[in-house]
């Protein structure tokens, strides 16, 4: 129904057949904006309403996600004043989230004017493959940690990146802080080695519900209290290449803790989650990043997808597995914009070291 900002309406429907109840479901917004009738503390409380559609009977029933418990008449009763803009006037209002690779730059740029604060890097390393660009992490990185046979490829592949020096000397000088995991693969001489050297050894054989890059997020978010979290960006390095089902897991990780920026990398691309809860801006590092890259919705499909800066710019296009997917584009501008009604991979390549 047209309704004027501060009216208030509920939405109750009883209807005697399923197709009725779908049409009613898929005339409403899926997210509108919404005001209480209650004091402003606890209005402001109130951050969205998202129509339900129930898997059974009727009603349609709001769900109201807040940041506070709300006072409501009754616990059955979803009572909402609905804004007048309806989802448009969500979306103005939505948070721009920034990405910027600097990580991939010699030296991590200072905080200027509008561009984001300089992150807080920790590093990750997989049993893949090192990336030519392995130790330039190591440096940023203020928590390094291995999981399980990511500490074989640390001691074994380090020492061939500088061929003129000592490999006694670089392993001691990459040094891992942590080393967590099952420890299925780990090499039982690696694992001496970095112990002897003070490494702390986090041995979760117990746990075999959840993967090595899972427990190693777990360990730097809730086992690092001297780590500033305030804009803490997680690295992973080796988490594409090798089993698809590695990889797949890997990608879950980003949607499991989709509130911490975790960003996979490989040789060749990285990839990371760009939340449907932000508009994002993608500030192109044009120098080691790019031209290639690509918006891929796993998960769930996409209803509305809408980029800036782009070759081929999607304006509010729906992309599916089975449709469209935006693979192969190629970067065109020094800012991409990204806007979303689901969750996207983003993906670029990463130019190789000339």
């Amino acid at each position: 129904p047209e309704s004027r900002e501060g009216e208030i309406f509920f939405l109750k429907a009883k209807l005697p057949r399923r197709d009725g109840e779908k049409a009613l479901a898929a005339a409403i917004p899926k997210e509108i904006p919404v005001h209480l009738p209650t004091p402003a503390p606890a209005r402001s409380n109130l951050v969205r309403a998202y129509t339900r559609r129930p898997l059974l009977s009727p009603p349609l029933l709001f769900l109201l996600v807040t940041a506070a418990p709300l006072p409501l008449a009754r616990e059955r009763d979803a009572v909402v004043c609905v804004g007048g803009g309806g989802r448009r006037e969500e979306e103005a209002a939505m948070e721009v989230m920034t990405h910027a690779s600097t990580f991939l730059h010699p030296s991590l740029p200072a905080s200027q004017g509008d561009r984001p604060s300089p992150c807080t890097y920790a590093l990750v390393v997989l049993n893949q493959s090192l990336p030519s660009f392995a130790p330039l992490l190591w440096k940023h990185a203020q928590l390094r940690v291995c999981a399980d046979g990511g500490a074989n490829r640390v001691h074994d592949e380090m020492p061939l990146m500088f061929p003129h020096e000592d490999p006694f000397h670089v392993r001691k000088r990459y040094k891992p802080d942590v080393i967590k995991g099952d420890m299925d693969s780990i090499r039982e001489e690696v694992k001496q080695f970095y112990s002897n050297l003070g490494t702390r050894i986090v041995d979760e054989a117990h746990d075999q519900d959840t993967t090595d890059l899972h427990k190693c997020v777990v360990f730097i978010r809730d086992c690092t209290p001297d780590l500033d979290k305030s804009n803490l960006c997680i690295l992973v390095a080796g988490a594409l290449g090798g089993r698809f089902d590695h990889e797949v897991g890997n990608i879950n990780i980003l949607y499991l803790f989709s509130r911490i920026q975790i960003i996979l990398l490989s040789d060749d691309c990285l990839i990371y989650l760009l939340p449907k809860t932000h508009h994002h801006e993608i500030l192109v590092q044009s120098s080691v990043e790019g031209p290639h890259c690509g918006l891929i919705p796993v998960g769930a499909p996409s209803a509305s997808t809408t980029t800036t800066g782009l070759q081929w710019d999607l304006h509010d296009m729906e992309m599916k597995f089975g449709g469209l997917i935006s693979t192969s584009n190629i970067v065109r501008a020094e800012v991409v914009t990204v806007r979303s009604d689901s969750d996207l991979l983003w993906t670029i390549s990463i130019r190789r070291p000339t």
